[in-house]
């Protein structure tokens, strides 16, 4: 007898409980105002090209700002197309919940290289596009300067910049990547005081991995200060130029 009034009792409060859930998400979302808009910057402390402050602002400009609006008037794909539309965001997930939230999460674009030359000053990003340079951070990154086409930039430049991105020697190693008229690269280390040559970018994993060698096995001998240039252009082969003299 007692389990069954207990059973009549729960069941009484389980169907209370589900009417005023009801009542209540009808009240609070649909039919409701948003009570909340929240933003979720994804690794916004480590790269700050966009901030949460920065996208309530665009969205007010696009007048799609969802704080005190009716939730069935917020149009979820309308934001994330707006926001899209911003040359640092690379994906947008935009949501409403029952309770009156609206909910965005926000990634940034990743760069892999920065170029400055007189043909522009910009990112490439790991997708291969572009992105403009932020007055309020700046990524440490592997340069590129000299004759630098935006064409070629997301192209060969960018596919060197992904092997370097995913390579950790050559990442901490090569700082700057000086592009001449004819497209022969030059490298420019962050430890030793020598030019690396690679000429084209034919091999140039062939080529980086000789020099990689090379330095395990010749530079602890001589010091990193000896040569002035290595030269990687012709294939199977390196020619170091000391001070002065070629060996």
């Amino acid at each position: 007898m007692f389990v069954r009034i207990l059973s009549v009792v729960v069941a009484a409060l389980l169907l209370c409980y589900i009417l005023f859930m009801a009542f209540f998400f009808r009240d609070a979302g649909v039919d409701g105002l948003c009570r909340n808009f929240s933003v979720e910057v994804k690794d916004g402390a480590d790269k700050r090209f966009v901030t949460e402050a920065e996208v309530a602002y665009l969205l007010k400009q696009a007048n799609l700002y969802a704080l005190g609006q009716p939730m069935k008037s917020i149009n979820t794909h309308k934001i994330e197309t707006a926001l899209l539309k911003n040359e640092m965001i690379a994906d947008v997930q935009a949501y409403k919940t029952p309770s009156g939230m609206v909910r965005l999460e926000v990634r940034q674009k990743i760069p892999v290289l920065r170029v400055i030359s007189s043909r522009g000053n910009y990112y490439v990003d790991d997708k291969g596009g572009v992105m403009p340079v932020s007055s309020r951070y700046v990524a440490h990154l592997p340069i590129a300067s000299g004759y630098v086409e935006k064409e070629w930039a997301v192209t060969d430049l960018y596919k060197f910049a992904l092997f370097l991105q995913g390579n950790d020697f050559w990442n901490d190693q090569i700082e700057q990547i000086y592009v001449h008229p004819n497209r022969e690269v030059e490298l420019i280390p962050r430890v030793g005081n020598h030019r690396i040559l690679l000429g084209t970018f034919d091999d140039f994993e062939e080529k980086l991995g000789n020099l990689k060698l090379f330095y395990e096995q010749a530079i602890p001998k001589v010091g990193w200060e000896k040569y002035s240039v290595i030269n990687l252009k012709y294939r199977n082969q390196i020619v170091c130029t000391k001070k002065n003299k070629q060996i």
